[in-house]
């Protein structure tokens, strides 16, 4: 087992992952992105994320994604978007080699926090962290906007928010 940081070369594996975890999750048809999107988001003049591979007889069987963003209260904050294993290879410890590779890079960046969600129906995750010294936050609440809803709330025929 080998943990490396990942490239664009590794894209089309890391895809395949990342569908594997959208049936995982129960959304298959979720997965919109693109290997020549991702090419271009994470190679590109401003690379928008960077991630490790787990790679075992040179096969990719894990990734960690993974991004920075900035906290108003805090500075600058590593955000991990997911962490994937294949579901065959999964209990062996590569999830804990990826997780502690990235936060090795938040600790060696100085970021003052270190930032991920996890599905509340996911319990073998729950209890991956829950075996660290985590803060699992039940506070916050998530907010998202589709692409849909982008357009039909901000595109040409707009949809007018009412300022009563």
């Amino acid at each position: 087992m080998t943990i490396r940081k990942g490239t664009s070369q590794d894209l089309s594996a890391v895809l395949e992952l990342i569908k594997e975890l959208a049936i995982y999750e129960k959304a298959p048809n979720e997965v919109s992105v693109s290997v020549t999107e991702m090419e271009q988001n994470g190679f590109g003049p401003h690379p928008l994320f960077e991630f490790f591979v787990a790679t075992e007889d040179e096969k990719i069987v894990g990734l960690a994604l993974y991004y920075y963003k900035y906290s108003t209260w805090k500075g600058r904050c590593l955000f991990l978007e997911d962490i994937i294993v294949t579901e065959s290879k999964r209990g062996n410890g590569i999830g804990k080699l990826l997780f502690d590779e990235v936060g090795k890079v938040a600790q060696q960046q100085g970021v003052r926090r270190m930032e991920w969600q996890v599905l509340e129906w996911n319990e073998p995750a729950i209890n991956f962290y829950k075996k660290m010294p985590v803060h699992l936050d039940s506070e916050w609440i998530n907010c998202k906007l589709t692409n849909y809803e982008l357009d039909t709330l901000y595109g040409d025929e707009q949809f007018t928010l009412s300022h009563h």
